[in-house]
């Protein structure tokens, strides 16, 4: 069976494309290098990483970008020969601007090598690129009204100011007239259009409601690409907003793709909110059976709008099983499942020794510009983290190295070894429980003494509820107290419509005084529960 999420605590917008019998998703990591992954499948079951291609700083410098700025909503596509990938860099999100830049990049392969960018506008987010059957290119995107009072969505119209069409082309870049060809229904917060067609329509989906609990995919379609277009007559293919108690909320935005076999699926955005509606694992991509009936409408098979935690395949396939992962940082390349944040220079903020992850302390945690953080995404409401932090000599308070469980500046939860102020070496917690904008710490239980030598530090997670542990040549040993895990999602601090990234674990070190005291990382395990 398929089980949704396929993508387990990955970030959503999910674009898909089939290239003969391979299925590929797109999806963005937001403001975490490089900002967008592509899975590749052959079973829509299990799902492989294909490529990271926004790989170097000539396609990508994100170092300022805000939280949950970054990469939004890419679109994937093939056509003559080549693999499409739309982005959007954005580097503003709050107050009434969003300054959102939107480009393209080309492979021949879905490994690359992929191309320098082609910049084509700046008026909305939410790109996406249609290729017709006459060889013409369409680029549409969300256009932004910053004259408005909508800020946040209250009220739904006018900043969501309908979707952009053009034609584009690949010499020439955008040409003739730009129309604004569908203002969305009356759910409002029309964002994330997709275009494909069939028995003569074009058919536009879209997402709608905001990437809440109001989420939906709403459907529209015209005989002409430039409208008129008119509404599903549900309105709705996929949403959520009227099953609270279904598993998957928050659905909406996504893409549709058919299968050799004649079937249709749409991938879309979801989450799975734990017991008082918390998302640590953020906003996941799933997948669902879509059929075509008599009137040309595409629904969800089964009926009803809320997709389910399970699908049945094209093909017969079997699902992996929950392992641990575990790494000691021996190989030339950082593990594929980590990743770091904004910069497109690494090796400012960590090396690989060949016997060590080396961080080079940089800014401070939560650092919008060079911050040195090594993390993978939590995938799991129960899981156990840990490391060796092997060489660490901080020679004064302001530098620091540890483990934390991290969601942007103003949520997380770190153990942290450093100096205390009369020069002795000490872990202790540092948190930032949700203050925004802030980023109040708060330094919960005690300062506990460290020898020198390596220290092994954990984490357990359990729903809601965290423990750090340590220990240097003994038995762990529980430090602080039992922490709010709740707070490192979504839902938490400032609010989901402004979260999108979901739950990191990781490695950490900072350097307040600018010369870049570095800590050697030796181990790391992320192991779920039932691995």
């Amino acid at each position: 069976m398929i089980q949704n999420p396929i993508l387990p605590g990955f970030n959503p917008d999910p674009s898909i494309c089939r290239v003969g019998d391979e299925y590929f998703i797109a999806t963005s990591t937001f403001e975490w290098y490089p900002g967008v992954q592509i899975h590749r499948s052959k079973d829509l079951v299990n799902w492989d990483l294909a490529c990271r291609p926004l790989s170097r700083a000539a396609q990508l410098d994100m170092r300022g970008n805000p939280d949950s700025g970054g990469i939004w909503a890419p679109c994937l596509s093939y056509a003559d020969g080549l693999f499409w990938l739309v982005y959007t860099d954005v580097k503003r999100l709050d107050g009434n601007f969003k300054d959102a830049h939107n480009y393209i990049v080309t492979a021949p392969s879905i490994e690359g090598p992929w191309s320098d960018p082609i910049y084509v506008n700046s008026s909305g987010f939410d790109p996406s690129l249609f290729h017709d059957a006459d060889g013409r290119k369409y680029f549409m995107n969300v256009q932004w009204n910053h004259v408005s009072n909508s800020v946040g969505g209250h009220p739904k119209h006018p900043a969501f100011d309908g979707i952009l069409l053009q034609e584009w082309h690949p010499e020439q870049g955008l040409i003739g007239e730009v129309k604004n060809v569908f203002p969305g229904s009356s759910h409002g917060l029309t964002e994330a259009p997709h275009v494909f067609t069939r028995n003569g329509y074009y058919y536009l989906t879209t997402a709608e409601g905001g990437t809440g609990y109001e989420h939906t995919v709403t459907l529209a379609r015209s005989r002409d690409i430039w409208g008129p277009y008119e509404v599903h007559p549900d309105l709705h293919v996929l949403t959520a907003k009227e099953a609270p108690d279904n598993a998957l909320q928050r659905v909406g935005h996504g893409q549709i793709v058919d299968t050799p076999e004649g079937e249709f699926y749409h991938t879309f955005l979801c989450s799975r909110p734990l017991p008082g509606r918390f998302s640590p694992m953020g906003r996941e991509t799933g997948i669902a059976k879509v059929e075509w009936r008599e009137d040309d409408w595409l629904y969800l098979s089964g009926g009803g709008m809320a997709p389910a935690l399970t699908e049945v395949p094209p093909v017969v396939a079997e699902r992996r099983s929950v392992v641990a992962t575990e790494t000691n940082f021996e190989g030339a390349d950082l593990p594929d499942e980590f990743q770091w944040l904004r910069t497109p220079y690494p090796e400012r903020i960590f090396q690989l020794t060949g016997s060590a992850l080396r961080l080079i302390g940089r800014e401070s945690i939560g650092s919008w510009f060079e911050q040195s953080l090594v993390a993978r995404r939590q995938e799991h409401a129960v899981y156990r983290a840990k490391t060796t932090i092997a060489e660490f000599a901080p020679t004064t308070y302001q530098q620091a190295a540890g483990l934390t469980t991290y969601y942007n500046r103003h949520k997380f939860h770190a153990l942290m070894i450093s100096r205390d102020g009369k020069g002795g070496r000490v872990l202790s917690i540092q948190s930032c429980a949700g203050d925004w904008p802030d980023g109040a710490l708060s330094f919960p239980g005690e300062v506990i003494p460290l020898s020198d030598g390596a220290v092994d530090l954990a984490v357990s997670v359990d729903h809601d509820r965290q423990q750090f542990y340590y220990r240097q040549a003994g038995d762990w040993l529980p430090i602080g107290p039992s922490l709010d895990a709740s707070v490192i999602s979504d839902e938490g601090g400032r609010g989901e419509h402004a979260s999108f990234t979901g739950a990191f674990v990781g490695v950490v070190a900072f350097d307040q005084t600018g010369q870049g005291r570095s800590a050697d990382v030796t181990r790391f395990r992320y192991a779920p529960e039932g691995s």
